[in-house]
């Protein structure tokens, strides 16, 4: 229970709902009881006038009897419905402020979670997989929204019922309200025994339609892997063998599903047999009438379900508890990445890096080494590597997606550590390597990093299109901008989904760009188009510029080559031709390849 104190907040956040639900929940049950006392009222009162009937048989005043009788039946038949129509009212308001409130909780919990997601870094994404993560805001909060909505619900209903209608009881007859109520507790523990059955059962089921729609939506998404190989028998097969499991598994349940309600009627049928057994018994001896056995049949009904909901109400108590423990894991990770500057930020002259190393968690080798560089604004550096040779990761370390191990990174001489990350992050564009795309249309991807209050978006769009050489392939799409594509970009080609990316970056005219390998899916007119539009583009902006290939370096100010996460070479294209090293065998071993 100590992780469901998290939730203490929101219950204070909601409290006049809250204590509005316990009044309404005391005011419920309150009119449930009445109807039982009019219900013994009425039978004692026929039954009185039934022997005065028979008292005055063959009398006039038998007539008078019979219209008595008839305006009594008439008086509480009314009363019981009054009665039943309040409650009805007050539980619907009861269920307005609980149940509301456990939605409100909901949002709440899954507005602090997300927020908390966004705020951690990389490599907690490097960890964690995106099913857990979202079973984590998704199944276990709906999980936890059922302890604080009807789990909190039934146990006021409970804890009242209890009060109201035990205390009813014992104030008609001691001795028949304790054997009325022995089986009541036999009923919750059973109905508590079932239950956990029902729902590992249940988790059983979830876990396997986990399955089966992670085994879908991957055969979707590699759907031209599968027909090209001609393996979609086989992978029908594999579905068939899911799905027979998930089957399986659902008949488990319905088994146990089958035992629960006849067990609850057994054991309510149960406690009514003694109510009227010993009731009979008690009143041949005088000390109830009638009546009080009606009243008791009703109190046993009204009793049943708050104690057959304890125990489902204690199982979604430990649901709720566990994943309340599972949600605390995550929003008890503390962000690697923490910027508590608040203040504007405006790059205005360098970025250096000072003998900088970094090592991934759980590496043992250094993916940079003691790497140092200065970038003037208005320059444009290129660093030019193998796969594995550190280029991504300086990218990643300029946008501070991670932290140095060793070193320092400077912009206009402060420590990146020291700036406000989001301010610092506004004023560079960025084309990653490996691109996504949300699926929506081409425009609003595009458009993606542009903030609310951007004018003219769609010439912005459009411009930025043309200098990524992007434009003519819209123009030959059936709805141009607004053409959807597709999960991850799906619909696109990779050197389209790389010009939509490269777009993206320019849009927002920033200070600093950074380009990383963007260009190696397209072809050589492209490249050479882009470069050239880029080449105009970054006039006065500081740019950086990754990739492997030596046609998308070879003009810029500076030039850094890497190998194992160190510099092996610097210099500008000529500079590093005429050393005759790495950066020579790299242009004249892809000089040949694009001449071949």
């Amino acid at each position: 229970m100590k992780a469901l104190k998290h939730l203490n907040k929101y219950f204070y956040k909601y409290r006049l709902r809250f204590i509005l639900g316990l009044i309404f929940v005391t005011a419920s049950n309150l009119f449930a009881v009445f109807p039982a006392q009019s219900v013994r009222i009425a039978i004692d009162l026929i039954q009185e006038n039934l022997n005065l009937y028979q008292l005055y048989n063959g009398t006039s005043m038998q007539a008078n009897v019979e219209h008595q009788v008839g305006w009594v039946l008439l008086y509480f038949s009314g009363l019981v419905l009054l009665f039943a129509l309040i409650k009805g009212v007050f539980m619907y308001l009861m269920r307005q402020t609980l149940i509301v409130m456990s939605r409100f909780v909901e949002y709440d919990l899954k507005n602090e979670i997300f927020n908390h997601y966004q705020q951690l870094s990389l490599s907690f994404y490097r960890k964690n997989n995106t099913g857990d993560l979202m079973a984590r805001i998704s199944e276990d909060v709906g999980r936890v929204r059922m302890y604080i909505g009807p789990a909190v619900m039934y146990l006021m209903n409970l804890a009242v019922t209890i009060i109201v209608v035990v205390w009813a009881m014992f104030s008609v007859n001691i001795k028949l309200s304790i054997y009325v109520l022995i089986p009541l507790p036999i009923l919750s523990y059973a109905i508590f025994y079932v239950n956990n059955i029902i729902h590992q059962r249940s988790d059983a089921i979830q876990s396997q339609l986990s399955k089966v729609t992670s085994f879908v939506q991957e055969a979707f998404s590699g759907m031209r892997v599968i027909k090209t190989f001609a393996v979609e028998d086989y992978s029908r097969e594999d579905f068939e063998t899911y799905a027979d499991e998930y089957r399986n598994r659902s008949m488990d349940l319905a088994k146990v599903d089958a035992t629960f309600f006849p067990l609850m009627v057994f054991l309510t049928g149960m406690s009514t047999l003694i109510t009227i057994f010993v009731g009979g018994m008690l009143v041949i001896s005088g000390d109830i009438s009638i009546g009080n056995i009606a009243e008791f049949v009703i109190y046993v009904n009204m009793l049943v379900w708050p104690v057959a909901s304890l125990g489902f109400t204690t199982s979604l108590i430990q649901r709720a508890a566990a994943s309340q423990q599972r949600i605390n894991e995550f929003l008890n990770t503390k962000p690697e990445i923490i910027s508590d500057n608040d203040e504007p930020f405006i790059f205005e002259k360098s970025i250096a890096f000072k003998n900088v190393s970094f090592c991934y968690p759980n590496k043992t080798e250094y993916a940079l080494k003691n790497v140092s560089f200065k970038v003037n604004r208005g320059d444009t550096l290129a660093i030019l590597g193998t796969t594995g040779s550190g280029k991504s990761t300086i990218v990643q370390l300029l946008l501070r997606m991670m932290d140095v191990n060793e070193g320092d990174i400077l912009y206009d001489e402060k420590d990146i550590k020291t700036i406000n990350t989001k301010e610092l992050k506004k004023q560079i564009g960025y084309a990653p390597q490996d691109v996504f795309l949300f699926s929506d249309t081409i425009a609003n991807n595009i458009s993606f990093g542009l903030t609310s209050d951007a004018q003219h978006i769609d010439e912005l769009i459009k411009e930025a299109s043309n200098n990524a050489a992007l434009t003519s392939n819209i123009n030959d799409m059936p709805n141009g901008f607004a053409t959807i594509v597709g999960e991850r970009g799906i619909t696109l080609s990779g050197g389209q989904k790389q010009r939509v990316s490269i777009a993206r970056a320019l849009i927002k005219n920033p200070e600093i760009l950074i380009f990383d390998d963007c260009l190696s899916a397209v072809d050589n007119k492209t490249e050479s188009e882009i470069l050239e539009n880029l080449q105009r583009i970054m006039k006065g902006k500081t740019a950086f510029i990754i990739s492997h290939r030596v046609s998308s370096v070879k003009d810029a100010s500076h030039i850094l080559v890497l190998d194992k996460g160190e510099i092996v070479e610097a210099g500008n294209h000529i500079d590093l031709l005429m050393k005759n090293a790495r950066y020579a065998e790299l242009y004249q071993s892809q000089l040949q390849e694009e001449v071949a």
